[in-house]
């Protein structure tokens, strides 16, 4: 079996060290809005009775903000010219 989006979520909290005030602060980079303790239920036990299943929404939009808080925001692009 492969990895699940819980699994792949945990991994990036991890790796980049973050607690889950740093997480909710990243989710709000690209607005939208969670609590710690519907975090929480992502970063549990599969068996315990308050798991939540990550969808597929939830990782995209971390991982969204994630690239925002490492780079910064982009910058916005030049306005097209007109080919006459």
């Amino acid at each position: 079996m492969g990895l699940t989006n819980n699994d792949i979520f945990k991994k990036l909290r991890v790796a980049h060290k973050l607690r889950d005030d740093d997480i909710v602060k990243i989710l709000a980079l690209v607005d939208f809005k969670v609590t710690k303790s519907e975090l929480g239920a992502f970063f549990r036990n599969e068996k315990h009775p308050k798991y939540k299943e990550c969808g597929d929404q939830i990782l995209r939009n971390f991982l969204n903000g994630l690239v925002i808080h490492l780079r910064g925001p982009m910058p916005p692009k030049p306005p097209k010219k007109d080919h006459k």
